[in-house]
């Protein structure tokens, strides 16, 4: 008799949903993960990835913005742990997009320049391999997290059964200005800026791969024409839906 499969834990995480104006409808910038991924193997997905404990350091409470006045029910939602969420999203963008999601000593968003560029590429990189930390990079460079810009949409839960499991809160938020995306070549082998309409109808077509959850995001998504509606519904919203097809126990 074969025994039953051990169901897989499930793992807090944070995706960040990044877009642009464009026409016909504004574009959303997405990573295709490599074949090799335990993962989504070969899906397209947004930036994001799973909450880590450093993620939780208080530290970090003098190194973001304040909140955004509408998001107090946006934090509410998301629970004790809002802040984790937050930094994690933005963690995985930077390693992820190279879209760093902060303010300078000026009170400006980051700008990428050949004065900077070099050095934060560098961050990224030991980002990623651990041998830098988020918080370090914002001692270093005196930054502070825009946390104000990015809103809490929705959250998802993996369903039992599968692979690897994950507890993710979904943001929205728009690019920031100059700075430009690009996949990080070992977890992620392409980028590609896509409106929801057109990432629907190729992935019906078989030709851009998305997971169920990616494919009923972009649903949603798709009745908004403009980044500047899109981006106004998030930071005024107050329904934040959490899928959890399997009924999981839910924590903050």
């Amino acid at each position: 008799m074969n025994k039953p499969q051990q169901d897989q834990p499930v793992r807090p995480a944070a995706t960040v949903i990044i877009v642009r104006d464009a026409k016909p409808q504004f574009e959303i910038f997405m990573l295709r993960r490599t074949n090799k991924a335990a993962f989504a193997g070969g899906m397209y997905v947004f930036p994001g990835g799973r909450v880590d404990e450093s993620d939780h350091s208080a530290l970090y409470a003098e190194y973001h913005s304040s909140p955004a006045e509408q998001q107090a029910d946006q934090r509410q939602a998301l629970g004790v742990n809002w802040r984790a969420y937050l930094i994690a999203g933005i963690r995985e963008t930077f390693e992820e997009s190279g879209f760093l999601l902060a303010y300078n000593q000026q009170g400006e968003t980051v700008a990428f320049d050949a004065s900077n560029s070099a050095r934060f590429e560098a961050y990224r990189t030991q980002l990623h391999d651990g041998e830098l930390g988020l918080l370090e990079i914002c001692k270093e460079e005196n930054l502070q997290l825009a946390i104000d810009q990015i809103h809490f949409y929705n959250r998802w839960i993996t369903p039992a059964g599968k692979p690897r499991r994950f507890d993710t809160r979904f943001f929205i938020t728009g690019t920031p200005a100059n700075q430009s995306g690009l996949h990080d070549g070992k977890e992620t082998v392409d980028s590609i800026w896509i409106s929801p309409n057109e990432a629907l109808a190729l992935n019906a077509k078989e030709e851009f791969g998305l997971m169920g959850v990616t494919q009923k995001q972009l649903s949603l998504f798709a009745k908004y024409e403009t980044a500047s509606d899109f981006l106004s519904m998030a930071a005024n919203n107050l329904d934040f839906p959490t899928n959890n097809p399997s009924g999981t126990p839910l924590a903050d």
